[in-house]
């Protein structure tokens, strides 16, 4: 009887080749299953279905992980306005922990003697897959054919070919990773310091022109309706903004980045919804949070993003982490008005009843109602007391030299 491997599974290229190459090449009876994070639709994932068996596993699974996703990593990333490297929104780097504990536990359902994945040598994936795989599966042999054989994706589809199997190659000349929070897409564009993805790369074409105003409601820093329609889960929201702003390009972007194995990384992405989301949850955490609430959040925060792309994400600290954050959304209330065009978007303004840029105490640069001129002339003396002192004892020791 064959060793049973569970092989995550997405229907792409690299997850199509290590089919085969388990099934005919090393033996193994293949259980595949898909961690949908928000990026199929029903049509998408009945297709990924019926291309797996017809590659040959013995049985496929899609888990649902949407809900868990935003709850457990999203709703984080929201909170602390994530951008790694003021630019990427982890899209990639967030799902892929989501469904590595998935897969993981998918093994144990099924008693499997192995565990595979699709990533290859060069990238983030293979670290976060191993690590979640070593931690909640100990002892479990993981399998990588493509990071195994260095492959590329040109040797991939020649094997496939050969081996009588139908595809999209043309399409299959990038690799796409559909998720909640945007979708990745890497080429051979992405392989060099130079050069943009080309139209039909991205997943989206851009079919909107001219100027469409919107407005997003959070409460306690989670949105929770778009254009005064509310979703029973904010993870349905963003999927709402997505189709609404994806078709303006809005959100469209290549990131460039250190990688967990040390090498330098460029990837495109597509995130229309996560984009806007963060400029304008920012944007009113702006208006509502003290300025020592934001700036601990902007270090916090920071770490936090680096440490989840790293795939730690079962680190003890970040628990600590999202308790702090979670505090910290305590009157992130309101509305933010959103104006979307072609390629790009404008935050113009927010509504809050817990705005402290608020006119009872003072309008900036005009005039002040909750304290005087002289007032301001004590704070500003005692205030730079220290720096004063600090010039005064050095003039006086310059001046005996």
């Amino acid at each position: 009887m064959s060793k049973k491997i569970v092989l995550g599974f997405s229907g792409g290229l690299d997850t199509s080749y290590c089919v085969k190459y388990l099934l005919n090449e090393l033996g193994y009876e293949v259980h595949s299953i898909l961690v949908n994070t928000g990026g199929f639709t029903e049509e998408e994932l009945a297709q990924i279905e019926k291309h797996a068996y017809a590659l040959g596993v013995t049985t496929h699974k899609t888990l649902d992980a949407i809900i868990p996703y935003y709850d457990l990593i999203l709703r984080y990333l929201i909170y602390g306005n994530v951008l790694k490297n003021n630019t990427y929104p982890l899209s990639v780097s967030a799902e892929r922990l989501i469904q590595a504990l998935g897969i993981a536990d998918h093994v144990k359902e099924l008693n499997a003697e192995a565990v595979a994945h699709g990533s290859t040598g060069a990238g983030n994936d293979q670290v976060r897959f191993d690590m979640i795989f070593h931690t909640q599966i100990p002892g479990i042999p993981i399998l990588t054919p493509i990071r195994d054989q260095q492959l590329s994706r040109e040797a991939e589809i020649e094997y496939l070919k050969a081996k009588g199997v139908e595809m999209n190659f043309e399409k299959a000349a990038y690799s796409i990773n559909k998720g909640l929070w945007g979708t990745s897409v890497g080429g051979k564009e992405t392989l060099t310091s130079t050069g943009m993805l080309p139209e039909e790369a991205w997943p989206t074409p851009v079919t909107k022109t001219g100027q469409e105003d919107i407005s997003l409601r959070f409460e306690k820093g989670e949105l929770v309706s778009v254009n005064k329609q509310s979703f029973e889960h904010p993870s349905k929201a963003i999927h709402y903004l997505q189709s609404l702003a994806a078709p303006y390009g809005i959100g469209r972007d290549i990131h460039v980045g250190d990688t967990i194995i040390g090498i330098k990384g460029r990837v495109g992405f597509e995130a229309a919804a996560p984009m806007i989301i963060l400029k304008a949850h920012h944007a009113l955490e702006k208006h509502v949070l003290t300025k020592w609430q934001l700036q601990w959040k902007d270090q916090l925060s920071l770490f936090y993003g680096n440490w989840l792309h790293e795939g730690q994400v079962l680190d003890p600290v970040m628990r600590d982490i999202e308790a702090f954050l979670r505090t910290s959304q305590q009157t992130v209330s309101g509305e933010v008005f959103i104006s979307l065009f072609p390629y790009r978007f404008q935050v113009t303004g927010i509504e809050s009843r817990f705005d402290l840029m608020n006119s009872q105490f003072g309008k900036y640069g005009e005039m002040n109602a909750g304290f005087t001129g002289n007032d301001v002339r004590g704070f500003s003396k005692i205030a730079g007391l220290q720096t004063f002192i600090h010039e005064s004892v050095k003039r006086q020791a310059n001046e005996k030299n």
